[in-house]
């Protein structure tokens, strides 16, 4: 079965930068829409950021949009997610992953491959 595997969090003071990066175990159908939600301490999953085949289109919550630019390789089977001007706010647990189609909606996920365990992102004031 193919997995998920986020890489990529750390600490980070607020105004740096981190890149996120979402690899597939095995090869996946470069067909599938791309994303990142985020979960902080006693809240829901929340979307992040899509992207849709060949890189296009792209979708931004708003809170994220200006700072942080999702893309992905297909040859390498890999996501990515450059967070700048980080915030506090930002501090969460992020996880990517795949759909059949482009899709912001948290429903259209985790139905062809299973969630990873996700990357932590800590933002200090």
């Amino acid at each position: 079965q193919v997995h998920l595997i986020e890489t990529g969090g750390g600490l980070v003071q607020a105004g740096g930068s981190l890149r996120l990066s979402c690899a597939t175990s095995g090869r996946t159908d470069t067909k599938y829409g791309m994303a990142w939600f985020r979960q902080a301490p006693g809240k829901e999953r929340e979307f992040v950021a899509a992207i849709g085949r060949s890189g296009s289109p792209t979708r931004y919550t708003e809170s994220v949009e200006g700072r942080f630019t999702i893309s992905r390789d297909d040859a390498e089977n890999t996501a990515y997610l450059q967070m700048n001007s980080l915030k506090p706010e930002d501090t969460a647990v992020y996880y990517c992953n795949v759909a059949s189609f482009f899709s912001t909606d948290y429903s259209d996920y985790g139905k062809l491959i299973p969630w990873g365990k996700g990357t932590q992102v800590t933002v200090s004031s």
